[in-house]
């Protein structure tokens, strides 16, 4: 049993009872890495009980200078351990290092800050008038009370930071549960609230799998449940939730398009398209996936395609360069095999990569960067989440056909447009069923809310929507603010 994997509940790290663990591989390598120990229920039911005392003993009354000081410190305490960060994320999931240090470790400090700048405007007060010229008749954000925050292994100090972030500056106390596949980057994180000085209580951590978690779900204790991964087991989360009229943000699955029009800057469209899709190895929910292309630069599209996709390589997680790292695990590189040979069987034409392992590679899960074209709507890669390094290209007559294969789909992500024209952007970004759109290329600005509509579920992170996930509106009428 790696001993290095406890559990922290009330301000002090706890040895795991271990009845269950699970044994975790290397994804480069496939080699022995550690067993995981899987938190009992009760485990589960001290951590709660630790938040809920925490939570009625003074934190829900904090001051929120006080919590700002203290997320200041929680970035200061992550940015002094960032290397340490890479090195443990590239270990734990094969992201490739370059990769881990630039992106995985960078946004979650860029979520953090954006939090803080959020939290620090004046228009977004815990407590304000209704209307200017009516001080008594306010409108008041209050923690919901004890938090569970469960994440995915994919971005796993990012997903951890927006979570965290948010629930500290709202008031609430909270119990995170990392995946079990990146549970060592959840301890670093703890031992950064440690250092941070966080109060003992408001914030715990326990490790472990689904099981751990659907009992973090059930506890009657817990009033808000954030929970980022599968739409299989979000719908489950809900359901549950449901039961206790506990609050949900559901950030789950997705197979966001991107459209791209006659009229766009071809050879870098097609450039960041693929580059959108193949990122973290395709291991991103809002990654651009499903390529529609205007017919009259659909033959154009797939040259580039070709040309641009066999550029990419594969690549130890520790080597530095810009190369793909392996998927996860056995599991889903399983699963990534067999969707591309649905795709071979269902009719798609396979113009890069395919079934089996990159060239040179006979271990780790690695997978070919791959590309289909000629992909129909009732074909299963272009309707399922594959979670892999797998594009499918289709074409489209015009946006009244560009939007309607968009839309038909269970998932509404993300969505992305490339066009010249700004009229052509509006209208597809109005008609489209997603939560965030981006257009010729343009990124999120900071703090801007993420989160999808449909089967990628609902609530929002990030910025001062991912705050006001974990408040409750109070509605004041006579009484002027006094503080």
């Amino acid at each position: 049993m790696d001993t290095s994997l406890q559990h922290y509940i009330d301000g002090r790290w706890i040895t795991p009872d271990a009845t269950r663990h699970v044994a975790l591989f290397n994804p480069a390598t496939e080699a022995f890495r550690c067993r995981c120990p899987l938190g009992t229920a009760a485990e589960v039911d001290q951590a709660a009980m630790s938040a809920r005392n925490a939570f009625e003993n003074g934190w829900n009354e904090s001051e929120l200078s006080h919590r700002l000081v203290l997320l200041e410190n929680l970035i200061l305490a992550i940015d002094d351990k960032r290397e340490e960060f890479a090195q443990i994320i590239s270990n734990e999931i094969g992201a490739p290092i370059e990769f881990s240090r630039k992106h995985q470790v960078e946004a979650a400090l860029g979520h953090l800050r954006a939090t803080s700048d959020a939290a620090k405007k004046p228009e977004n007060s815990f407590d304000a008038p209704v209307q200017s010229d009516m001080p008594s008749h306010r409108v008041r954000y209050e923690a919901m009370g004890v938090a569970t925050l469960i994440t995915p292994w994919n971005w796993p100090l990012n997903q951890v930071a927006l979570k965290v972030g948010a629930a500290l500056i709202s008031g609430c106390t909270m119990i995170l549960k990392p995946s079990e596949f990146s549970s060592q980057t959840g301890v670093l994180f703890a031992k950064c609230m440690e250092a941070a000085q966080v109060p003992k209580g408001v914030f715990n951590l326990i490790i472990g799998d689904g099981e751990t978690g659907q009992a973090l779900t059930q506890h009657e204790t817990i009033d808000v449940i954030s929970f980022t991964g599968s739409t299989r087991a979000g719908r489950s989360i809900a359901q549950i939730a449901a039961l206790g009229f506990k609050r949900t943000t559901l950030e789950l699955g997705g197979k966001s398009p991107n459209l791209l029009f006659d009229d766009c800057e071809l050879p870098l469209a097609v450039q960041q398209g693929i580059a959108h899709c193949f990122r973290n190895s395709g291991q991103s929910c809002n990654a651009a996936s499903r390529m529609l292309v205007h017919e009259g630069i659909y033959k154009k599209v797939l040259t580039l395609s070709g040309q641009i996709a066999e550029t990419y390589r594969n690549g130890a997680a520790d080597l530095t360069g810009t190369h793909m790292g392996p998927l996860i695990n056995r599991t889903q590189f399983d699963r990534v095999q067999d969707l591309i040979q649905t795709g071979i069987d269902e009719g798609a034409r396979l113009l890069t990569g395919g079934i089996g392992r990159p060239d040179g590679f006979t271990e780790g899960f690695h997978i070919k960067p791959t590309v289909f074209v000629d992909v129909t709507p009732d074909m299963s890669i272009a309707r399922e989440e594959i979670f892999g390094p797998v594009l499918t290209i289709s074409k489209f007559i015009d946006i009244d056909d560009a939007v309607l294969q968009a839309n038909d789909c269970a998932y509404g992500l993300a969505a992305y447009v490339q066009t010249g024209n700004e009229k052509t952007a509006d209208e597809a970004c109005r008609r489209l069923r997603a939560g965030m759109i981006q257009v010729n290329g343009t990124s999120r600005a900071p703090g801007a809310p993420f989160g999808g509509v449909k089967a990628s579920g609902h609530g929002r992170e990030a910025g001062i929507w991912g705050i006001r996930a974990f408040q409750d509106v109070k509605s004041i009428s006579g009484a002027r603010s006094c503080f």
